[in-house]
């Protein structure tokens, strides 16, 4: 009882660490200052900004560090790079030292890394500790990496809400605290336990239950905003959004107590019966009755090919057929599913990292720049439901069997929607809308991904290979950002009542700085739609097989 109370502190670690190590999300908070005081140009600032997501390429030395040294020193490596990239950059904000553009370059580099070595981190956790419900442990721990900014904006308006540098001293001390506050639990972990069925199901309830806790705490700081312009009246919100936080500690022993589940736990039955089955150990089990079918199934859809039109069979063509198989870099690279998984994703949810980090010239050139901060508070509670509902698949999959790669299509329709709401109207109401269904939906995506990739590539696999999936990120932020920069600095440029140019530093003013690539991203973001439905119909036949096994294995215990 007490090593599966200390599984619940590991996972609460962890969304600590989420929640208040997603540095990325507010850097439009800042841009705006950074830009002038660094007296760059829209293009300049965009390289800063790829700087920081080229971190991400750099993950695999997270997964490499893990090998060779205890957590708690990667974790304090992580903070280390934080506290170094935006601590020269806040002395540098605010003129104590004076540094050549490509070594800040370099620090928003390894501020970059230091995001992702933690999101590594948490990713180990979950899966360690969390084997049979590890997509509810993924989703729940990165979910909270979205409210980050949320917390910061907090944060930063209970100090001195007319200071946009200092979210560069919070992103790097705050961190570093935060590896204080978790290093007693982490340099204490339990050892994996065997899953028992009881254990099972009261797992799920406790999921269930932080899922809720989690939902309300994102509407507590969605809704309380508004509020937090006085100083006074964010240092009360913020202790609301921490007493949440603490709560999120006590409920797993809470649910787990005696007089807690004989009332509640039988509700928990209904949850029990998928997730029993979503065991990673369950998956060698199932591997076995699915080779045998896939191999009579591969051999009736190989006489069925050869009379289908050419695009069925390129459509059909080495798809995956059975969940959890391992691939190695060389095989994930030759399947035509992880290729347009990649495009899905570069084109889905990397598009929405880009835009947030543009929030800032985007609400500026519109006119709106008081609402900046609201508008990345927004962006990133949108983010944080869109990834908590990344375990939607997991809790109503009883009652809608729908293959993780559906849903990932259908979390990727709100962002061309979005895009061509922003290129019709350049309204504040439009704005607002357009930046919560991007964050909704790149939010999913984020989460989503792991399970994804974990369920597709193999589990045992995932550290490497989601490693190589996000290096679209980096790669989508030069493009994207390029992409949006050249339009902003042109339209900079222009002798017109709508654009004005100061000194070197470009500022563009007025609907044409951002139309053009509102345009360009409504079409990228559906070819991502696009490539997610082929994605979709190529492995639905794998989620269909693992379902029928998993229902067959289920009947054979019964009897």
């Amino acid at each position: 009882m007490v090593e599966e109370s200390r599984k619940w502190v590991m996972l609460i670690a962890s969304i600590w660490i989420q929640a208040f190590t997603g540095t990325n999300f507010d850097f439009s908070s800042y841009s705006t200052e950074f830009k002038s005081v660094l007296d760059i140009t829209q293009l300049q600032l965009n390289y800063l900004s790829v700087a920081s997501d080229m971190g991400k390429a750099f993950g695999w030395s997270s997964g490499l560090s893990l090998i060779y040294f205890p957590l708690w020193v990667v974790i304090f490596m992580a903070a280390f790079f934080g506290l170094v990239g935006y601590g020269f950059q806040w002395l540098l904000i605010h003129r104590f030292i004076s540094l050549p553009y490509v070594v800040v370059f370099f620090l928003c580099l390894i501020a970059g890394c230091s995001i992702c070595w933690f999101n590594t981190i948490c990713y180990v956790l979950c899966i360690k500790h969390f084997s049979t419900n590890r997509s509810l442990a993924l989703s729940l721990s990165i979910g909270f990496n979205g409210v980050s900014a949320a917390l910061y904006t907090l944060i930063a308006n209970a100090i001195n809400s007319n200071d946009d540098t200092l979210y560069l001293l919070l992103n790097a001390i705050v961190p570093v605290l935060i590896s204080c506050l978790v290093l007693f639990p982490i340099l204490h972990q339990p050892q994996p336990q065997p899953h028992s069925a009881d254990t099972i199901r009261n797992d799920s309830l406790v999921f269930l239950c932080l899922n809720i806790l989690a939902l309300v705490t994102g509407l507590y700081l969605l809704l309380s905003y508004s509020f937090s312009s006085s100083t006074t009246i964010a240092r009360v919100i913020l202790v609301g959004a921490i007493f949440l936080l603490l709560l999120l500690s006590y409920l797993p022993t809470i649910v787990n107590s005696r007089e807690w589940s004989c009332f509640v736990v039988p509700m928990s039955f209904f949850f029990y019966s998928r997730l029993a089955r979503t065991d990673s150990d369950g998956y060698e089990l199932y591997k076995e009755l699915i080779n045998i079918e896939d191999s009579s199934r591969s051999r009736s859809a190989q006489s069925i090919g050869e009379k289908e039109c050419c695009l069925m069979d390129v459509l059909g063509r080495e798809q995956i057929t059975m969940l959890g198989e391992e691939h190695s870099t060389k095989l994930l690279m030759s399947r035509w599913d992880f290729w347009l998984y990649y495009i899905a994703y570069f084109c889905g949810g990397t598009i929405g990292l880009v835009y947030s980090n543009n929030l800032g010239q985007i609400s500026q050139s519109l006119g709106h720049y008081s609402q900046t901060s609201s508008l990345v508070t927004l962006y990133s509670t949108c983010s944080f439901f869109g990834r908590l509902l990344a375990a939607a698949p997991d809790f109503l999959s009883r009652k809608i069997h729908f293959a993780r790669t559906g849903w990932f299509a259908i979390a990727l329709v709100p962002t061309p929607i979005a895009f061509i709401l922003l290129s019709i109207s350049g309204s504040e109401a439009a704005l607002h809308i357009g930046t919560g269904l991007i964050g909704l939906s790149s939010g999913f995506v984020f989460s989503a991904a792991v399970s994804i990739t974990s369920e597709l590539f193999g589990a045992n696999s995932v550290g490497m290979n989601h490693n190589i999936l996000i290096t679209n990120i980096p790669l989508g932020s030069c493009f994207y950002g390029l992409l949006a920069a050249f339009v902003y600095d042109s339209n900079g440029t222009m002798n017109s009542t709508h654009a004005i140019w100061l000194q070197e530093m470009s500022m563009c003013m007025g609907r044409k700085c951002y139309l053009e690539t509102f345009v360009w991203w409504s079409c990228i973001s559906m070819v991502g739609l696009v490539s997610s439905f082929l994605l979709f119909i190529r492995t639905k036949q794998a989620y269909d097989n693992f379902e029928r096994n998993s229902n067959n294995t289920n009947r054979t215990v019964n009897m």
